[in-house]
């Protein structure tokens, strides 16, 4: 195998936005290999475009620091727009204890409550940039998924019972055998509108790191969106996350 490409295509959306992940071995690199995934790629969302009688485009990220990858996107007529951080935080440093307003309660999520947290994950997200709602069906099926760890998927639970918050959190085992790190990711970080600036995500995310440290893993990782709009960025930088690198989102209408 020499390369591959590989496109994610959200179920909705009034634009559809199909993401391009594609690799090319450096022996490979260069002649026109990569411009026939792009064109694979851009090919597929005219389809999808047809079949749906939407919009479409073709996404892809880039890290900043891979001018191989910048080269190649913008070769193709791709232009950038969207920025974002990885940023990375050591668990061997102090966590403080998360606080919780009162009368809300800290739980793992079960399968049981799948409907319920599709419901908050699709009201939380719905005014950040290229939300799609999603459906309780994959949500379902990744809870059966080898990886998957109840403990690291935590709700936060107002008085009334109502989902207010999330921390959903990720261990990648096989790359971690093939770094040689114990990294976790804070995968999915949100509150649901009418129940932020309480505290709730800063408590969340402290809960995730702590179920991090719990099982093993020295270092915690997240990504964010340089224009998120509730200023995401400064709450991780005040538990003590620092810039690892950054990633751009190249894309093109098709």
């Amino acid at each position: 195998m020499i390369g591959f490409g590989e496109l994610g295509i959200p179920e909705s959306g009034e634009v559809i936005n199909g993401w391009l992940w594609y690799r090319v071995h450096p022996s490979a690199r260069g002649g026109s290999l990569e411009k026939e995934i792009f064109a694979w790629g851009e090919q597929r969302m005219r389809e999808v475009g047809l079949e749906r009688g939407v919009r479409v485009q073709l996404r892809c990220h880039v890290r900043d620091d891979k001018p191989y990858y910048i080269t190649v996107a913008e070769s193709c007529g791709f232009r950038a727009d969207r920025y974002f951080l990885t940023m990375e935080r050591s668990l061997a440093e102090p966590i403080p204890e998360p606080q919780f307003p009162p009368g809300f309660t800290l739980r793992q999520a079960s399968h049981q409550d799948a409907e319920a947290w599709v419901e908050m994950y699709n009201q939380t997200f719905i005014d950040h940039w290229n939300h799609h709602d999603i459906t309780v069906e994959p949500v379902k099926y990744s809870l059966t998924t080898p990886n998957y760890k109840p403990e690291l998927d935590l709700v936060a639970v107002a008085p009334d019972g109502t989902f207010a918050g999330f921390c959903y959190c990720a261990i990648h085992p096989e790359d971690n055998d093939r770094t040689g790190r114990k990294e976790g990711w804070i995968g999915i970080l949100g509150t649901r509108r009418g129940f932020r600036k309480m505290g709730l995500a800063r408590a969340m995310l402290l809960s995730g790191m702590q179920q991090l440290k719990a099982a093993g893993m020295d270092t915690a990782k997240l990504g964010v969106d340089t224009q998120n709009p509730n200023n995401a960025s400064q709450l991780y930088e005040s538990v003590g996350f620092r810039k690892l690198y950054s990633s751009i989102s190249y894309v093109k209408d098709v």
